[in-house]
């Protein structure tokens, strides 16, 4: 899809800190409050480590996301496994352990919030290939993409079997770039032509920062969490009102919207997110 020319830069105005929402934490906070945090997950993730040693041969076990690299909230955030296995979950083990999930969810408070991709020492080297993956409550095949696997790199944190460094190749600037444009052109620009998706709150929260976390990776080289993506909302041009309502779902309350409330944040989510797209890919 032929992108237009992107919008202009923000006025200075729009990039002073005051804009930034107080329920943000700063970086100190947030590094204060990580350990405790980790510690929060810390049973659910013994509990799942032991069912899948006792369901399936297991080569590694490991964590991305905000409990590896900070910024995890307990009860809000995901928690973000891969799972290496000797080869690919057949039919039969694929149903144990899609129940096994399904128990962890009944049995644990926050069960649903653990999501698992189930990765074949073959597959180790192919960002492409589809997997096993039980996430949002349902099984369903997808990748372990450049971006998964740089945060485990850079990062991930061992619950069984070998690191990430040992098992993995590296993944380079050059595909963690490709792999970056094309998600935001062929998925995340296209949504943005749609207004339907912007009116439910996880595409307000994950559009925005999508978009600024790849912003940052392709001018810097590096991943961001989540704190730091809406840290920078405001510096790309996000309307105050959009970033406070993003940073108080994941930090503090956010207020009750009206109909016309939601429509309105809608448009300001669609119509920011398709202008910082526009921009990172120039």
């Amino acid at each position: 899809m032929p992108l237009p020319e992107p919008a202009a830069a923000p006025p200075a105005a729009a990039v002073q800190p005051a804009v930034l929402p107080a329920v943000l934490p700063t970086a100190a906070e947030q590094a204060a409050v990580d350990p405790a945090q980790r510690a929060l997950a810390a049973p659910l993730l013994t509990d799942f480590t032991a069912r899948l040693k006792a369901a399936a041969p297991v080569t590694a076990l490991w964590v991305h996301g905000s409990l590896a690299l900070g910024d995890y909230r307990h009860g809000r955030s995901d928690l973000d496994l891969i799972a290496v296995l000797p080869t690919a979950p057949d039919a039969r083990l694929r149903g144990e352990l899609t129940e096994l999930h399904r128990r962890l969810i009944a049995e644990q408070p926050g069960g649903e919030k653990l999501h698992c991709t189930y990765l074949p020492q073959g597959d180790l080297a192919d960002p492409a290939a589809d997997h096993f993956t039980f996430a949002q409550g349902e099984p369903m095949d997808r990748p372990v993409t450049p971006v998964t696997r740089r945060e485990l790199l850079d990062g991930g944190l061992r619950l069984a079997g070998g690191a990430p460094a040992g098992l993995l190749p590296p993944v380079g600037d050059r595909d963690l770039h490709a792999h970056l444009r094309a998600d935001l052109r062929t998925f995340w620009y296209p949504v943005t032509d749609r207004p339907g998706p912007w009116r439910r709150d996880i595409w307000v929260d994950l559009g925005p920062i999508t978009a600024a976390r790849a912003t940052v990776a392709l001018r810097e080289n590096r991943l961001i969490t989540k704190r730091e993506a809406i840290a920078g909302l405001p510096a790309l041009g996000a309307p105050p009102a959009l970033v406070a309502d993003i940073a108080a779902r994941r930090y503090g309350t956010p207020a009750p919207l009206t109909v016309g409330q939601r429509d309105r944040r809608a448009e300001q989510a669609r119509l920011f997110t398709r202008t910082a797209i526009e921009r990172a890919l120039r």
